[in-house]
Parts: structure tokens; C-alpha cells; sequence
């Protein structure tokens, strides 16, 4: 469906029960899931945007469906920058969007979102590199079962290294938080966070649950279906106040 939206050029959004992809002209413009942090916690988690900033923009540029250009034209970020980060945040997304049994898919045409265009992708890139990202993650270690359960840390072996980057998410492995808690804490993409996973899983450094874990990432929010052609200011702002809840 995806592709053939791309060949009719359509614009809006494409709703599935596990995120939704936003097009304009046949081209995906943004992506959003509740597996994934959004690129609003990319951008402030690390510092790098002050959540203040962020809200402004949101406010100021929102209901124009403008805040990537509010946000570059204010100096709070570069334009090279935000694209990167779109980029990151929209393929990060789109993965779990487009998973396979991620329920019914619809199309609400003439959807925009209040992100505003920042770098279109085509939509057969973006579903190109939803199928690698799978590949990869079976190349690495053939579990899906470590995406979804809690994720439990085991002690490494006797001059078994340990990147920093691993030893910050062992310190949130707790056998409580799943990965995408993980993800969401760290303020790092989902699937990345995914593959750092199923890496320690490979090596021994976390567990890999014996059954299948039946736990589902989530679910669209329920004001996505309030979705129209003209969002209202009220809309973006039930929109913030779900993603600060989140965090």
C-alpha cells in the first residue's frame, strides 16, 4: 500500500496499530511510533535542544505545520543537523510501523503533520531499509524474543571487554525495562537499541528468554484517530502533553 500511495503521489498519513507514516507527494515526510522515542526526546534528551526550546516551537510554529523550519530559523539548531535527526527519527519509526502483523492499515488523505517537511524519503527507501534493518537484526542474533521482554544483564567473562556504550545500557538492564524503555531513557533510537541487544544477547552479556514474549510495544495513541486536515492547536497540544507523559 505504501508504494502504490508513492506511485498516485497521495498526501496524508498511513496509520497501522504500531506508528504511522506521514506523505507528501509520494514521499514520506515524517514517521512516528509509540515503539520509538520521537525525535523531540533525540533532540533534548542529550541536551542538545532545551525542552523549553522544543515546546516553543511546538507553540510558535505548530498549527502552521512549520516547527522544523521555526526551530533552524530560530538558531536553536542547524539545518544540517535537523536533518539528521529527522532522518534518524523517521526510519527509526518507520520499522516498527511497517512491521509484519502490525494490524490494519489505513490512509487518511490530506493528513499533514506539524513537523513541517524536513527531508523527504522515498517510500521505496524507506522500505528497503526497514527490510535490512530486520535482516540485520536475525544476522546478529536470531531471537525476536529479546526485543520485547525485560532485559536482564549476566556478568562478563574474564577479560571480556565492554564498550561505553553497552555499559550504559547494562546499567539500565535491570529485569524490568525492555529495550524500548531503555531506548527511551537514553534517548536513543529504538531499533539501535534493539541491535545493541541482540549484540550482548550474541555475547552472552543478557539473557535470551526460552519462550517467545507475546508483549506488544504499544498502541497509536488514541487522539491519532481525531486526525483531519486541519489539526487544531488543542490537538498539538494533547500531542505534547502524551510525549512528555512518555518521558
Amino acid at each position: 500500500m505504501l508504494l502504490r500511495l508513492a506511485d498516485e503521489r497521495a498526501t496524508g498519513a498511513l496509520l497501522r496499530d504500531h506508528g504511522t507514516l506521514y506523505l507528501v507527494d509520494g514521499l514520506v515526510v515524517h514517521a512516528e511510533s509509540p515503539a520509538a522515542p520521537g525525535i523531540d526526546v533525540l533532540l533534548t534528551a542529550g541536551g542538545r535542544l532545551a525542552r523549553s526550546g522544543w515546546e516553543e516551537a511546538v507553540d510558535q510554529a505548530g498549527a502552521r505545520r512549520e516547527v522544523g523550519r521555526y526551530l533552524v530559523d530560530s538558531g536553536r539548531i542547524g539545518g544540517g543537523e535537523l536533518e539528521i535527526c529527522h532522518l534518524g527519527a523517521l526510519f527509526d519509526a518507520a520499522f516498527f510501523a511497517l512491521a509484519p502483523g502490525s494490524g490494519p492499515t489505513r490512509f487518511r488523505y490530506g493528513v499533514a503533520h506539524w513537523m513541517g517537511t524536513v527531508r523527504p524519503v522515498a517510500a521505496a527507501a524507506v522500505e528497503r531499509e526497514t527490510l535490512r534493518r530486520r535482516e540485520l537484526l536475525d544476522q546478529v542474533w536470531p531471537y525476536a524474543a529479546v526485543d520485547t521482554a525485560p532485559v536482564v544483564a549476566r556478568g562478563p567473562a574474564p577479560g571480556q571487554l565492554v564498550t561505553r556504550r553497552q555499559r550504559a545500557l547494562l546499567e539500565l538492564a535491570d529485569g524490568v525495562r525492555t529495550p524500548a524503555a531503555i531506548a527511551w531513557t537514553l534517548g536513543r533510537p529504538a531499533f539501535h537499541t534493539l541491535l545493541d541487544v541482540r549484540r550482548l544477547a550474541a555475547a552472552g552479556l543478557v539473557d535470551t528468554p526460552d519462550e517467545p514474549v507475546t508483549t506488544s510495544p504499544g498502541t497509536v495513541p488514541s487522539w491519532v484517530a481525531t486526525l483531519s486536515a486541519d489539526p487544531d492547536i488543542a490537538l498539538l497540544r494533547r500531542l505534547r502533553d502524551a510525549l512528555e507523559a512518555s518521558l
